[in-house]
């Protein structure tokens, strides 16, 4: 079963927005006055530990939501790598975890609402839930857009208290506040210091549920790492400055007792403000913090039940896409959800429960990294790496297991029976629909036992939705290929040969190498890619170049000619288009994105029309370059193309990076070098980035 993708409308500044959003609540406003309690002024470092641990897990998400880019996030990344079974356990306890942190947001949200009126926080939580959730079913981009909007004012003003903040600290004696509000930094020993960050490292457990919307961002590879490090980088900034600032500030006795601390500090070194300008700002600030947390909290909890449905671990309904591009069922189910916990829990403690389960789920995505790296999936082709691998992984297993028992009884007895219970769904319910294994199969593969082929599939799959990269050549790949034209009643092995010995001139191999791979290697055996088109690829042991030849047929060619399986002798399909591709094993990734391309490319419904129709070399190409990237302009001493005659191309100036791949003169082909002079009459096939391109085509036309 099919089921309706979601739109890819969010760009780096809503990832930003909801990986910052899900990091600021009750870890910055209601926890530094609980934790210093822990450990007294050694709060300060036990936020700046709790941000560097956390960074292990973050490069495996970047990683990850990278090369798996589909709604789910924690969820889809387990299943695919560790399997169904580990991958329900994920996802019913990512969408747990998730729903009582975004309920508990909006319970705090209603507590400072109250400061200033006199509400019922119950019924403002369950009011603020219910907004929020229509908001979420209304659009993702309307969502983000509301998000952005309170992060903004959460981020314009916890700077501007920061500023005011440190100002006040250092107009003191700095020397006299760190002896009297620092001495003894840690006042319950080094036990009493990792509790602490083990109790604060939570508040940044948020960062990673950016991963759970990754099939709705646009430019996944750049966007999603890139979004994860500025929001870490804020949150770990306004956390430790922000405690900083509380703890030279406050007395410590009331300190440790206070639930409001952040606006207990700004009535200090606020005081200039009308009042109460100070405390108005601070409220604004936690209602924007809470409200964030529980909208990016309801947008990506709601991705759990629906990536668990697509894969049928869940009822197939909470996958269904509606009219307005969101999974509504997935989020009122959400929603349901929270307003249970509302009205049956005291939500408070039992969203702490959950934070066990966060630092398990920490470890499987860790974990997960090094199954896929390990699985050898060529797929498998992150657009962000993790550096340190697998140092940084195995770092970041143990870090969590070492604070999971930081956490109490409690809390692992929680994570245990959410583990079981989800075990025991998955054995009654799930376990006959499911038919795939994940990554780890792959590893066991290597040690003589079973592969998931699905899964490759899939991320192949991916690949093709993802695009190349800016550094994929394909423009100048094709621009160069050599075009060979046949009648239908040649033989295959003639066409090999032709086609072989284009590219071992061009690439420095050997022919008779190439000739084999191609006709011999199953790996390697023509396959049909589109009606009408196949390809044959090969990589070499070699550090070189890509390479293309593209075969035409115009009367069509016979697909039995090609291959000796009986299987595909029994079907004959008629092929116009042969293309030949070869390229280095050193850059897999680049050759299956490469790949995947091409099938995109020649999948579209003009394609063979075109192909067919294309009267010369250069029309053929175009067939295959994107428009937007790519134009052809004929030098003509009437137009504006006239500044470039008689020039050497060193000499002519193109927008960017633009780059002549080609010149036609007189009906033959020349390769163009930075001595060639350009000619009336001379045809140009010029490739660049998209933006170039214009530039380029603007410029031609005054």
């Amino acid at each position: 079963m099919k089921h309706k993708k979601l739109a890819k409308e969010l760009g780096l500044s809503d990832v930003y927005a909801i990986a910052t959003g899900a990091m600021f609540s009750s870890g910055f406003f209601l926890l530094p006055g609980l934790a210093a309690a822990e450990t007294g002024p050694s709060v300060v470092l036990a936020y700046l530990v709790s941000g560097i641990i956390v960074l292990p897990t973050m490069f495996s998400v970047a990683e990850l939501a990278t090369a798996l880019p589909r709604s789910g996030g924690t969820y889809y990344i387990i299943d695919r790598s560790l399997g169904p079974m580990l991958g329900t356990i994920g996802g019913f306890g990512s969408w747990l975890a998730l729903v009582l942190k975004s309920t508990f947001a909006l319970i705090g949200m209603g507590a400072y609402i109250s400061i200033f009126y006199e509400v019922d926080i119950l019924y403002v939580a369950i009011f603020l839930t219910i907004v929020f959730g229509v908001l979420n079913i209304v659009g993702a981009k309307e969502t983000t857009w509301l998000q952005k909007i309170l992060v903004a004012a959460l981020v314009t003003i916890m700077f501007f208290y920061i500023i005011q903040g440190v100002f006040e600290v250092f107009s003191m004696d700095v020397f006299a506040v760190a002896e009297k509000q620092f001495t003894p930094f840690f006042t319950e020993g080094v036990f009493g210091f990792f509790a602490t960050v083990g109790m604060v490292f939570v508040s940044y457990a948020g960062l990673t549920k950016v991963a759970s919307i990754a099939e709705e961002v646009k430019n996944p590879d750049r966007n999603i790492p890139l979004g994860m490090f500025l929001a870490i980088g804020t949150a770990v900034l306004v956390y430790v400055v922000g405690v900083y600032i509380m703890v030279a500030l406050l007395d410590p006795a009331a300190f440790r007792e206070d639930l409001t601390p952040v606006a207990t500090a700004g009535e200090v070194f606020l005081d200039w403000l009308p009042e109460p300008g100070g405390l108005i700002l601070v409220v604004i600030a936690a209602v924007a913090a809470f409200a964030s947390t529980g909208n990016a909290g309801i947008m990506s909890a709601s991705r759990y039940p629906m990536a668990m449905a697509r894969d049928k671990l869940m009822n197939r309904h909470f996958a269904t896409v509606g009219k307005l591009g969101t999974p509504h069922w997935s989020i009122l189910g959400t929603v349901v959800l929270m307003l249970f916990f509302l009205l049956a829990f005291n939500v408070a403690e039992v969203a702490k429960l959950a934070s066990a389960f966060q630092l398990l789920l920490f470890a499987l995505l860790n974990l997960a990294v090094i199954v896929m790296r390990e699985s050898r999936i060529e797929e498998y082709d992150p657009g962000f790496k993790s550096p340190w691998y697998p140092w940084v992984q195995i770092a970041g297993i143990i870090l969590s297991i070492i604070l999971i028992f930081e956490m109490g009884v409690l809390s692992i007895f929680f994570t245990l029976a959410v583990s079981i219970a989800s075990i025991v769904w998955y054995k009654y319910y799930a376990e006959d629909k499911v038919e795939r294994q994940g990554a780890i199969y792959h590893v066991h593969a290597r040690l003589g036992e079973f592969k998931d082929h699905g899964l490759e599939g899939e991320m192949r799959t991916i690949l093709r939705e993802k695009g190349l990269r800016q550094e994929d050549p394909y423009e100048e790949l094709v621009s160069r290929a050599n075009v060979l034209e046949f009648q239908s009643d040649i033989d295959y092995a003639v066409i090999i040969d032709e086609a072989s010995k284009k590219l071992a001139d061009k690439m420095g191999i050997s022919l008779d190498m190439l000739k084999q791979m191609f006709m011999t290697s199953d790996d390697y055996t023509a396959i049909t890619i589109a009606e009408g088109v196949a390809l044959n690829h090969a990589r070499i042991d070699k550090n070189v170049s890509p390479e293309m030849v593209l075969v035409r047929i115009k009367e069509g060619y016979s697909k039995q000619k090609m291959t000796s399986s009986d299987s595909d002798k029994k079907k004959d399909n008629t092929m116009h288009s042969i293309i030949f591709f070869v390229s280095s094993k050193e850059n897999s990734g680049q050759h299956l994105r490469i790949l995947a391309h091409i099938a995109e490319m020649v999948g579209s419904t003009s394609f063979l029309e075109r192909w067919c129709n294309a009267e010369n070399e250069e029309e053929v190409r175009e067939v295959l370059l994107r428009d937007e990237r790519f134009i052809r302009i004929i030098l003509n001493a009437d137009d504006n193309t006239q500044q470039y005659i008689g020039k050497m191309i060193k000499e002519v100036s193109f927008p960017g990076q633009s780059l002549i791949t080609i010149i036609r003169r007189k009906g033959e082909i020349k390769i163009p070098h930075g001595i060639t002079v350009l000619q009336e009459g001379d045809e140009l096939s010029i490739i660049g980035e998209i933006e170039d391109i214009k530039e380029l085509k603007a410029m031609l036309k005054k």
